[in-house]
Order: structure tokens, then sequence, then C-alpha cells
């Protein structure tokens, strides 16, 4: 393979109009436009094929035999969207091996295919082993490799012509989060006809950190090909605004950059989630028996205290249980009145570092029931699966206290669907202020989670939290999410990339 090398074009990519460093080269199109007038563009497809038997996804739909529901927030988040506009979804389908398109629930599926050495370089090696720890404040060392870099250019090389083939005349194409940072530029070679827009779900770092990626013009560049480009909050669109006028030289003006002739727009676009499929689900006579069962299969406790996860170290597991262990030591809280469950999600099984982290957790599990639990009483009850969408929403129901402590999240959607699902008006939020939602969903109690001390007080502060104080807080939550849908965020994205600039600007 060969590295991204600005002002050469690149392997495999015929001549471009416009190189990632703005230098001009003949244009030559790309066959045939497609049929698709949305296109999402994002690493997996909603649909995977599982390596491993079912373990219960979520569903957004009736899921054809042999297939299950990706894994992860950003596939909950647009699937309801693309399957009420109609549209395309260009992604990878979770195995290697080509699989041909397909379509479900009124989307159009293109799969792009990887091989074991691509999936293993760029997904596990340059997405993240690189980019992850790095753009989550390197709470974990970032890890550099020529190869792994390689691997993420020819691979999103190969997403930007799939959506380039796919895409019709004039088409509105959304590509999704850091696996595909090149994708925008590399598109607008292929397509000058359509609207791209990117959208980054997790946090965007701060210049000083930025400034540790060999590559991080390549990828400033990357985005810069985008008509428009949003980010969860607005600290995160401001850290990529001053790594641009670092690394390429934009003009600023307002929430508009100019680059290479083209404006390119910058926005916050805090996402959300389906409010009334929560709420339907929560309200259902099934998930309230269900809810109450699961309180008396918990021993019946005076609180039950919930943290769902995907398992990475990001989420701050570890601090939330030796918070809860450091309390029942302490005689602060007792078993017999507080019992908590973690739900971790399986994620990326295959690096050491979340083997590591698993273990970690695993064993902590252990040390808090050996040292609490009575005989049959576990203190910690630990899930490591995925739960199915119903379950998890009894769950949220039956939970008196959610725990949504991350050290750094960009948005996280677990303490909005747990609002969502307190239909009833009880219930408290326990969140940490490194979390993208905790801009919105101010009525929490907001912790910081590198803080012991603060996540103790906030436990204790949960659990004996006034039952009047608590309904007004959720109150005040519950107003603050049933404002913003998922459909609404997307709505808004697709709108403002409508409006985004193509011509070219005087002057450039």
């Amino acid at each position: 393979m060969t590295s991204l090398v600005l002002g050469q074009p690149l392997r495999g990519a015929p001549a471009e109009r416009s190189r990632l460093d703005g230098t001009e080269a003949p244009f030559v199109s790309v066959g045939h436009p497609g049929a698709a007038d949305l296109v999402v563009v994002a690493n997996r497809l909603p649909l995977c094929r599982p390596s491993s038997p079912s373990n219960g996804r979520r569903s957004i739909d009736a899921v054809p035999t042999g297939w299950e529901i990706s894994p992860g927030g950003l596939v909950g988040a647009l699937a309801p969207v693309l399957a009420a506009r109609g549209g395309a979804w260009v992604g990878w389908p979770g195995t290697t091996g080509l699989t041909l398109p397909f379509s479900h629930a009124h989307m159009a599926l293109h799969p792009v295919a990887l091989t074991p050495l691509e999936h293993e370089r760029y997904y596990e090696g340059f997405s993240n082993r690189t980019l992850w720890p790095l753009y989550h404040d390197a709470i974990r060392a970032p890890e550099l490799d020529l190869d792994w870099w390689n691997a993420y250019v020819s691979v999103n090389e190969r997403f930007a012509a799939a959506a380039a083939e796919v895409a019709a005349p004039g088409a509105a194409v959304w590509v999704h989060d850091y696996q595909l940072q090149l994708v925008p530029a590399l598109l607008r070679r292929l397509r000058s006809d359509v609207k791209i827009g990117f959208f980054l779900h997790i946090p965007f770092p701060s210049p000083e950190l930025f400034a540790g990626l060999p590559w991080r013009r390549q990828v400033i560049v990357g985005l810069l090909g985008a008509d428009l480009v949003g980010f969860q909050v607005p600290n995160d669109a401001a850290n990529f605004v001053r790594s641009a006028r670092a690394l390429a030289r934009v003009d600023v003006c307002s929430r508009r950059l100019r680059f290479d002739g083209r404006a390119v727009d910058i926005g916050a676009f805090p996402i959300s989630i389906d409010v009334e499929k929560v709420e339907r689900a929560a309200s259902s006579d099934q998930t309230v028996r269900r809810a109450a069962a699961i309180r008396d299969e918990l021993g019946a406790p005076r609180h039950v205290l919930l943290g769902v996860d995907r398992l990475d170290y990001t989420k701050g597991i570890v601090a939330r249980l030796e918070a809860f262990r450091d309390l029942l030591r302490a005689g602060v809280l007792s078993v017999s009145d507080h019992v908590m469950v973690q739900v971790a999600v399986p994620s990326r099984e295959g690096l050491v570092q979340y083997c590591a982290e698993r273990e970690r957790i695993e064993r902590l599990v252990d040390e808090i029931n050996g040292e609490n639990a009575p005989m049959g009483r576990p203190a910690v009850h630990y899930l490591h699966r995925s739960l199915p969408f119903d379950e998890l929403i009894a769950l949220y129901r039956a939970a008196d206290v959610m725990l949504v402590t991350p050290l750094r999240d960009g948005m996280n959607l677990v303490a909005k669907e747990y609002v969502a699902s307190r239909i009833d008006g009880s219930g408290v939020l326990v969140l940490s202020t490194f979390a993208g939602s905790a801009r919105e969903l101010h009525a929490a109690r907001l912790v910081d989670p590198h803080d012991g001390d603060d996540l103790r007080t906030a436990i204790v502060d949960a659990v004996s939290m006034p039952v009047d104080e608590a309904r007004r807080r959720m109150a005040r939550l519950r107003s603050t999410v049933r404002s913003s849908t998922v459909h609404q965020w997307a709505d808004r994205f697709l709108s403002a990339l409508d409006h985004a600039s193509l011509p070219v600007l005087s002057g450039a």
C-alpha cells in the first residue's frame, strides 16, 4: 500500500478535479450515477452477519435470516431516519468477503468488502488504537503505525467510490464518524455534483492533542471536502476550526470556513433518540410487568442502581464500580437496600486493551460480591451481553438511579433513553460532565468521574434525594429530551446541508 501524499493522486483513484491540498488536476467522471437521493456512509451497515450465535441485538424491524442488528449507537440513531426517508446505506457488513447489495426496511444496503488484514489495520488498528484514544483525551496512549494509516487511506477510498456509484445526481451524501474522515474529499474528487455532509459522533480533540497525529493535515483536509461538518457540541466544532486554521490555512467567517475556493459550514448538532419509540415501549403493560419482575429478581431492594455501557475504557465503568465498593465498605450503602446492575455490551473483543478492561471489570465485580454479598444475593449483577430493546427499556424502568459516568463521551444516548423511559416522572440520572449530553441535561446530578470523592457523593445524593426534588429534576430532563428527537436532529443536519454553499468563492 502507499500512504496518502498531499499533492499526488491516490493509488487506484481516478484523476481528480481538486486534490486534498487544493492543487488542480484533470477531472475524470466516475461512470453512471446511482439512484439514491440520500446516501448514508458509515463504517457498519445497519445489519451485519454475526460471527457467532445472536445474543439479542436490539431490533429495528424484522431482520432477514442470517443477519442481526449491528451494535452501536450510530445504527440505532440513523436506521429509523433512513428507513423513514428511504435511501441507501453504504457500509461494512461485519464479515470479510463479498456481499451483494440488498434492501431492508425501505433502505438499499450496499456492502463494502474488507479483507481480514484491512479490517485489522484500518478498523482495529488506525481507527480504534490510534484515533479512538486520541479523540478521547488520550485516556490511553494512541499507537502510531504507518501500515495502519495506509490501510485507512485505502479503505476510505473504497467507501468513497461506493458512495459515488450509489448517489443520484445532486444527491445528499451523509458521511459518519472517525473511521471515514478522508471520504468527503475523496468523494468530492469523484462526484462534484453531490452535497457532502460529515458528522463526527465522538469528540474532536484539542489542537494540542491533535498535533500528536502525524497525518493530522491529511485528516483535516479530508474533512474539509465536505460542504457541512457537524459535531456533537460547540467545543468540538471550535477545536476543529482551530486545527483547520493552523494546518490548512482556512479563512474563517463566523460558522463558515473558506478552503480551496469553497465554503465549508461548521456546526454543532447534538444527536438524540427516537423518543416516541422509547416512551411507547416504556408504557406497555408488558414492560411494566417485566420491570416489576426484575426488581423482584434483584431481591426487591430499596434502590436499584444501573449502568448500561459498551465495554470500553472511556465509559468509566471501573470508577463507578470502585465508588460503589467504597460506599459499601464504609457502610454508607448496604447490600440489603442497594443493588447495582451493570450491563457491559461486548465491544472490540479482538483488541488487547478491551480484553484487559473486561478482566479488570470482572475482577472488581468478583471483589465486591466476595466482600459484601450474602449467599444468593449479589451486590453487583453483571451482564456481559447485549440486551433486546424491550428488555433494556424494562431495566431502565426498574432502575431508581442511572449512572452514566464516562471519562469522555461525544454525547451518550443511554442518558437520554433512561430519561425518556421514566414516564412516571421518577428516577435520578447521575451524569458525567465529560459527556456531551451534560450540555443539555442540566437537571441531572452532574459529576466528575475522575474525582472519586465527587462520584461517591453523587451516588449518595442520588439514593437519598427527596422525592419532590427528584421529580422536579426528572420533569425538566424529560422536557429537554422530548424537545429534540433523532428525526429532528436529522432534519436539522440535512436542512443545514441543503443550505450549505457550493459555489466557488471569489478571491480564494
